[in-house]
């Protein structure tokens, strides 16, 4: 999964919020000297990581993007299944989509002496083109995908898995929905373990 269920995932706890968000540029046990919620996020965080790795239908979605993408046709359904949960926001949340992201954006500003290099260094971009609302429109997971081409010197072609959305757009849609519940109770009996 991408930002937006990481951290929607969290449930109402700004630091797991942040910890879960910022995982993926912490290696190993290099979380140790965090506050015990955040650490929470970070373990929270690849426990999400490896059960929608090894889920039948993320796999089914992945699958049809994995001969054109190889190895970056996770990181695309990733994109893709934030795309689908900030279009029916409605559906998981009785809150505006804009105004969970804004508690969350001041949430990493509240806690920023927390956050780590990469953290810091990703916010203002992210805020000023306020990637998480951006999410639930087409041209905005097709920003992002050009963006992350990009970091890989456009290797990866992401920019133009949108063809790919948009061909097969109702099937990845229940694909996630199905996907989404699974997920949901994995990660609630996650966070009572923790």
């Amino acid at each position: 999964m991408n930002f937006l269920a990481h951290i929607y995932l969290s449930n109402d706890n700004d630091l797991i919020k942040i910890g879960n968000f910022m995982a993926d540029g912490i290696r190993g046990k290099h979380y140790e000297h965090l506050p015990a919620e955040i650490q929470k996020g970070i373990i929270l965080h690849r426990a999400i990581d490896t059960f929608t790795d090894a889920h039948p239908v993320f796999r089914q979605s992945t699958h049809r993007l994995h001969e054109k993408y190889h190895h970056y046709a996770g990181v695309i359904v990733d994109v893709f299944y934030d795309h689908f949960l900030a279009k029916n926001w409605a559906d998981y949340s009785d809150e505006k989509l804009e105004d969970f992201v804004g508690r969350f954006y001041q949430s990493l500003q509240d806690n920023y002496e927390h956050l780590t290099d990469k953290t810091k260094s990703l916010m203002p971009y992210m805020m000023e083109h306020n990637w998480l609302v951006n999410y639930q429109y087409q041209e905005g997971i097709a920003r992002i995908l050009y963006q992350m081409d990009r970091r890989t010197n456009n290797l990866s072609k992401m920019q133009y898995s949108v063809d790919e959305l948009k061909a097969f757009y109702d099937d990845f849609e229940n694909e996630f929905r199905t996907f989404f519940i699974d997920l949901k109770a994995h990660v609630n009996q996650k966070l009572s373990e923790l």
